[in-house]
């Protein structure tokens, strides 16, 4: 029987992305690269537990899920985190940042400053800028300001960042030109926090990073991953958690948050047999962004 990994999810580092499997042990992921793997027969996905500790009862989580938790370890993982408001006393620097995923889709976040641009790489963002640099509450704070002052959402739901994708603007400039004036409005609110230091505007465009600007545009997407199902094709982009695939079937986008929690073991063939389903069309632009 063929030896089977757990993947633990997808990284991006400054060389691009990569796979994470279980024990520690980590896939490069460069354009060309065929990634074919199969789903153990007979397997079950399972929960993959919180916070590097296992989940006690083995729960299964659906198919379709991108979180691979059960209720209880996802409460668990999100405890502690920044995400959750209770890290107040972290004395590391935070940054503000306003990141790009389309026409009219844009959001607020902060991300620790030792991070530098990864946070951004795994979210999607086709291009950023940052805002400014401080303790983590004034960045908090300053986040806030903006959406209330600007009506700038913190989340932006994934599957809406992906229909972004599908209808770029050519022209790096056009790409960025929404985030210069919404940064101009932001450094230009009072209330800031005096302990955050605001940044200039420095955009950064990930399109060539993600290979979008050369990749053929996907037709569909994997919906789950299935006992028994197989997944193989050559990586021609990728975005965020999204490995965009050239497969028998056409370019097919697979989200990997839907690998943690299945055995996986090596193709025993080409191409899809998984559930396919098509892309979702973009169903309009943020309301009351400017």
């Amino acid at each position: 029987m063929a030896q089977a990994w757990r993947c633990a999810g997808l990284s991006w580092t400054a060389d691009g992305p990569v796979l994470i499997w279980d024990g520690g042990r980590r896939s490069a992921l460069t354009w060309g690269k065929t990634v074919a793997f199969g789903v153990a027969e007979g397997g079950v996905r399972s929960c993959v537990g919180a916070r590097g500790n296992a989940c006690p009862l083995g729960a299964p989580v659906p198919a379709r899920s991108t979180g691979a938790r059960c209720e209880e370890c996802a409460r668990l993982d999100r405890a502690h985190s920044v995400a959750a408001d209770t890290l107040a006393d972290d004395p590391r620097p935070y940054r503000v940042y306003l990141a790009w995923f389309g026409p009219g889709m844009t959001k607020v976040g902060i991300t620790a400053a030792r991070r530098g641009p990864a946070r951004l790489l795994e979210q999607g963002a086709v291009c950023f800028s940052w805002l400014g640099t401080g303790p983590l509450m004034a960045a908090r704070r300053t986040e806030e300001l903006l959406r209330a002052a600007l009506r700038v959402p913190d989340r932006i739901p994934y599957a809406a960042k992906r229909a972004a994708r599908a209808a770029l603007p050519a022209i790096a400039e056009e790409r960025t030109g929404e985030l210069a004036e919404l940064h101009a409005r932001a450094v230009a609110l009072s209330g800031w926090p005096e302990s955050l230091a605001p940044a200039p505007f420095a955009p950064v465009d990930h399109v060539a990073a993600f290979a979008l600007d050369r990749a053929p545009a996907p037709v569909g997407e994997v919906g789950e991953l299935v006992a028994g199902g197989a997944v193989s094709g050559e990586l021609v982009a990728a975005a965020g958690p999204d490995l965009h695939l050239a497969t028998d079937r056409g370019v097919l986008v697979l989200d990997t948050r839907l690998l943690p929690g299945w055995e996986l073991v090596p193709a025993a063939g080409q191409g899809v047999a998984v559930p396919v389903r098509a892309l979702k069309e973009r169903t309009g632009a943020q309301d009351g962004l400017f």
